[in-house]
């Protein structure tokens, strides 16, 4: 067990429990709040929640389980396949219910990890729990995602996507009908002032754009084609529950529970359906397409009969 016992600093004070141990401590804001969650944190001897604001002066004291870092572990994952292959990179179709990478919290099968057990060499470059890794699906989301095997792939796929060069387009089914039928969401996005597990559209977040045009309306929901011009964490599904539209199946984000149960989802309607990028080594352009998993052809159906 390891413990820091000090004063709060002025600059914290009104600061959430969980945000300012996240500052002082240099934890994640996720670790943050299961320290404090878990009954960790004090404040002049009282027992802090995570959304319970510091005073400049107080006494803090806090204790924690040290977490081993994430490392990556071989494995065989079930209906993860490669759909591209070559000395620089490697194109994976994602099931749902695996991470990218291996993280503090997550102990389920990564993309990083089955490479790993396939015998795949990846780059080296990034944390060495995500090597090759250029970007992220939410382990919810279903799909492709590209990894770098090489150095110069590596370096060059991560100025594709900074540089808003990578088409990356997904399909989602949400509730209702977005009016307009086509557009573009352009709002901010960061950590949701509530909860260290979700996200929002907040003033002060990170820019996010998402331009969506609709595919098929049904009674009860539609289907999208979006194009992502960011990539924020949970950029889709934070940006359609903005607008009212949640995922079909996102709990997390407001999705009406009896629906997801009819469609017989237990994870968010998101998959990320085509991917395209110029190639590391000679430009030339790669595009690649996923169709729907089982899961979610079938609430597709289902929906449509309705």
């Amino acid at each position: 067990m390891a413990s820091r016992s000090l004063p709060i600093p002025d600059g914290l004070a009104g600061e959430r429990a969980d945000a300012a141990i996240a500052k002082l401590l240099g934890f994640s804001r996720t670790f943050a709040a299961e320290v404090v969650e878990g009954g960790g944190v004090t404040q002049d001897g009282r027992t802090l929640g995570k959304s319970d604001r510091l005073r400049a002066g107080a006494w803090l004291e806090v204790e924690w389980t040290e977490k081993s870092e994430p490392a990556v572990v071989p494995e065989i994952v079930e209906g993860l396949a490669i759909v591209y292959e070559d000395d620089d990179l490697v194109v994976v179709d994602k099931p749902a219910g695996v991470a990218a990478h291996p993280s503090l919290g997550w102990e389920g099968p990564t993309v990083v990890g089955a490479l790993a057990g396939l015998g795949r060499r990846i780059s080296t470059s990034g944390a060495p729990e995500r090597q090759g890794v250029v970007h992220r699906l939410d382990q919810g989301t279903s799909g492709l995602m590209v990894v770098a095997k090489s150095e110069r792939a590596y370096t060059d796929l991560k100025r594709q996507f900074h540089d808003r060069l990578v088409e990356k387009v997904y399909h989602a089914l949400v509730q209702g009908h977005p009016d307009p039928l086509s557009g573009t969401i352009d709002a901010p996005i960061g950590r949701h002032p509530s909860s260290s597990w979700k996200f929002a559209v907040v003033a002060d977040g990170r820019s996010a754009v998402t331009h969506y045009a609709t595919l098929e309306a049904f009674r009860a929901a539609s289907l999208l084609e979006i194009h992502l011009e960011t990539g924020r964490t949970h950029q889709i599904r934070v940006h359609m529950a903005a607008q009212r539209h949640p995922c079909c199946g996102d709990g997390l984000y407001g999705a009406d529970p009896v629906l997801s149960a009819r469609l017989g989802l237990e994870r968010q309607w998101l998959h990320a359906h085509r991917l395209g990028f110029a190639h590391p080594d000679d430009g030339r352009w790669i595009e690649l397409e996923s169709p729907y998993p089982a899961d979610l052809q079938h609430a597709l159906e289902v929906i449509d009969a309705d």
